[in-house]
C-alpha cells in the first residue's frame, strides 16, 4: 500500500452505513475521512468551504450513486458527479454503490467518474483501490460477464449451458435467502422483546444460530464463479479472496452465541452502534408505566437528542482511546464522562446561544440548564448502571457477566447485554437534558412550541406531567430502588419494535443493600418478613378455606337441604278441604 496519505469526503444518505466504514476506515493510519455527509447539497457545501481555505484536504470523493430503487435519486447524483467534475476537475470520484445497473455505471463513466466498486467489497481491498484512483489509476468492477470468466472442469464449457447452470444455481440461491431472511427477521425480532422467559429465549438462540447456519450453506455451496475486476491499467490480477463483511455491516447479527469476537474494539462498536441505531428508527412512544422526562419531548425531537447522545457516546469513546486510558481508571473517572457527555449534549441540542424570554429579559438557555448539574448528577447520571461495564467492553473488549455466566466479547449474549446498557444509557442521559428544563424553563411559550409534544402543551398537562415525575422520584427512591437492590436486578428501559420499553437484568448489589438505611432499609425488611410469612399465612388460608368449604358444603348446605325436603313433602301432602254444602 502506498504512503500517500488519504483524505475522504464520504456522500451516502444511510447514515448506518457511513457510521460501520468511517470506524472501519479508521484501522488504517494513512486514512482519515474528513467529513460525511447525507445529501448532495451538504457534499458541495463542505467542497466550497474547503476550496476557500485548502482543497488539498481532501484527495478524494466516495459517494454512492442515489440507490438501487429511486432512478429519480440516482440522476440526482450524476448530477453531483458531473458538478463536482466541472468545479475541482483534479479531484477524483470514487462510487461505492449497490447499483449495478450497467448503463447506469456507463454514464458516471463517460461524466469522467475515476471508478466504481460494490458496497460489501473487503475493506483492505476498497482502501487499496482508493490508493489507486489517488495515485492516478481508475478502477471499475464487472459483474456477471461470462466471457472472462473460467468454466468448472465437470461441466460442458458452451457458454449457453454455462449461462443456464449458473443462473439455476443464482436462483436457488436467492430464493433459499429469501425464505431464510424472513425467517431470520422473525426470530430477531421475538428476540428484541424484552421479559420473555429464558426457555423461550434459548429456543430462539438457536432457531437463529440454524437459520445463520443454513444461509452460511446456501451461500457457499450454490455459489458461482464472480469475475474480480477490469482494471484500465491491465494490472496483473489479485488471488481472490473471500469477501469480509466489514464495510457493509448486516442488518440482523451474524455473531453466534458465545463465540469469541474477531473484530477490533472499534469494529465491535461499530457493530454495537449499528444495532442501535436500527432500533432508533423504530417507534419511541413510552409503552411502560413509569413516565419519562423525555415523554414530553415531540418525537421528531426525541429521535434527534437520542441520535445526538449516541454520537456523543461515540465521540466520547474516541476520546478515550487517544488518551490511552486504562481500564482500571475507568470508574474513577465515570461521573466525570457522563457530566461531560450530559454538558456536551445539552448545549449542542439547546444551542449554546439560544435565548428565551422569561418575564421581562432574554436569557439564555444552556446557562439555565447548566445550573442544575448537581442535582443532574446525583438524581439521574450517577444512577445509570453498569456503565463502567459497557465502556471496558467496547474499549478494551472485556467479558461480560450475565446471570453469572461468563460471556467473551462479541458472543450473541454479550453483544446483546451490551445493546440494552447503551440503550438505556442514551434514554437516561436523555431525561438528564430534559429534567432541567422541565423544573424552570417548562412553561414558556418558545420552549413549548420548538420541543413539546401538542398534546403536552398546555399549563394543565405540563403540571400534571411534572406531578408524575415527582411522584416517580419519590416511588423509585423509596420503593422501587430498594426493592430493585434487594432483589438484586437492574431495571433498563430499552428500545423494543412497539416502544420505550422496561426489563431486569441481574447483578450482585450487596454493597448496595448493607448501605441502606431509614425507610430504604423498612422497604427491604418488610420484602423479607413477607417472604417469611407468605408460605405460612398462604397454608393458614388454605386451611381455613378448606375448613369453610366443609362448613357451608357438609353442614349448612345439607340443613338447608333437609328443611328445602321437608317444606316441599308438607306441600305435597296438603289436600283441599270439603265444601260446606257437602250433603251426608
Amino acid at each position: 500500500m502506498s504512503d500517500r496519505p488519504l483524505k475522504l469526503l464520504l456522500v451516502d444518505q444511510d447514515p448506518i452505513f457511513r457510521l460501520g466504514l468511517r470506524v472501519a476506515l479508521e484501522e488504517f493510519s494513512n486514512l482519515q475521512v474528513v467529513s460525511e455527509v447525507e445529501t448532495n447539497t451538504a457534499a458541495l457545501q463542505i467542497l466550497a468551504e474547503l476550496a476557500q481555505q485548502d482543497l488539498k484536504s481532501i484527495n478524494l470523493v466516495v459517494l454512492e450513486l442515489g440507490n438501487s430503487r429511486s432512478l429519480h435519486s440516482q440522476q440526482i447524483s450524476l448530477q453531483l458527479c458531473r458538478q463536482i467534475k466541472t468545479q475541482y476537475p483534479n479531484l477524483p470520484i470514487l462510487l461505492l454503490s449497490s447499483v449495478q445497473d450497467q448503463g447506469l455505471l456507463l454514464a458516471a463513466k463517460s461524466i469522467g467518474i475515476d471508478g466504481y466498486c460494490p458496497k460489501g467489497t473487503p475493506v483492505t481491498e476498497l482502501v487499496e483501490i482508493m490508493q489507486e484512483i489517488v495515485a492516478g489509476r481508475s478502477y471499475w468492477y464487472v459483474f456477471n460477464d461470462t466471457t472472462t470468466q473460467t468454466p468448472s472442469p465437470h461441466f460442458p464449457t458452451t457458454p449457453s449451458f454455462y449461462r443456464f447452470f449458473t443462473r439455476l444455481l443464482e436462483n436457488l440461491r436467492l430464493s433459499g435467502n429469501t425464505q431464510i431472511d424472513a425467517n431470520l427477521a422473525a426470530v430477531t425480532a421475538k428476540l428484541q422483546i424484552p421479559g420473555q422467559p429464558i426457555l423461550e429465549r434459548a429456543v430462539l438462540a438457536g432457531q437463529r444460530r440454524e437459520l445463520l447456519a443454513a444461509r452460511w450453506l446456501i451461500n457457499h455451496l450454490l455459489a458461482t464463479p464472480q469475475p474480480r475486476q477490469i482494471n484500465d491499467q491491465s494490472q496483473p490480477q489479485a488471488a481472490e479472496q473471500l469477501p469480509l463483511p466489514v464495510v457493509n455491516i448486516p442488518s440482523d447479527r451474524t455473531i453466534t452465541p458465545n463465540t469469541p469476537s474477531l473484530l477490533s474494539p472499534r469494529a465491535l462498536q461499530a457493530t454495537i452502534f449499528t444495532f442501535c441505531l436500527n432500533k432508533l428508527q423504530l417507534p419511541l412512544q413510552n409503552v411502560t408505566d413509569v413516565s419519562l422526562e423525555i415523554d414530553i419531548l415531540r418525537p421528531d425531537k426525541k429521535r434527534e437528542l437520542l441520535y445526538l447522545i449516541l454520537q456523543k457516546v461515540a465521540d466520547t469513546l474516541d476520546d478515550l482511546r487517544n488518551s490511552q486510558i486504562e481500564i482500571n481508571q475507568l470508574s474513577d473517572i465515570k461521573s466525570a464522562i457522563l457530566h461531560e457527555l450530559w454538558k456536551e449534549v445539552s448545549t449542542e441540542f439547546f444551542g449554546k446561544f439560544s435565548r428565551v424570554r422569561f418575564g421581562n429579559n432574554q436569557i439564555e438557555i444552556i446557562n439555565v440548564i447548566l445550573q442544575s448539574a448537581g442535582v443532574v448528577q446525583t438524581g439521574i447520571l450517577n444512577q445509570i448502571p453498569l456503565v463502567v461495564d459497557l465502556f471496558s467492553y467496547l474499549l478494551f473488549q472485556t467479558d461480560l457477566i450475565i446471570d453469572n455466566t461468563n460471556y467473551s466479547a462479541g458472543s450473541f449474549e454479550a453483544n446483546q447485554q451490551a445493546e440494552m446498557l447503551l440503550e438505556n444509557l442514551l434514554i437516561q442521559v436523555g431525561n438528564a437534558v430534559v429534567q432541567p428544563l422541565l423544573n424552570y424553563l417548562g412553561d414558556i411559550e418558545d420552549i413549548k412550541q420548538n420541543f413539546y409534544d401538542r398534546k403536552l402543551i398546555s399549563t394543565r398537562e405540563i403540571e400534571r406531567f411534572r406531578n408524575s415525575l415527582s411522584w416517580k422520584y419519590r416511588i423509585k427512591n423509596l420503593v422501587t430502588e430498594p426493592k430493585a437492590i434487594f432483589e438484586s436486578r437492574y431495571d433498563l428501559f430499552v428500545f423494543a419494535p412497539r416502544g420505550i420499553a422496561k426489563t431486569s437484568i441481574y447483578a450482585p448489589r450487596r454493597q448496595e443493600l448493607a448501605e441502606l438505611s431509614g425507610i430504604r432499609l423498612w422497604v427491604t425488611l418488610g420484602l423479607e418478613f413477607g417472604d417469611a410469612i407468605a408460605p405460612r399465612l398462604q397454608s393458614l388460608l388454605s386451611f381455613l378455606g378448606s375448613g369453610v368449604v366443609f362448613v357451608l358444603t357438609k353442614i349448612v348446605g345439607r340443613g338447608l337441604g333437609l328443611i328445602v325436603r321437608g317444606i316441599l313433602q308438607g306441600i305435597g301432602s296438603v289436600s283441599l278441604p270439603e265444601g260446606k254444602n257437602k250433603k251426608s
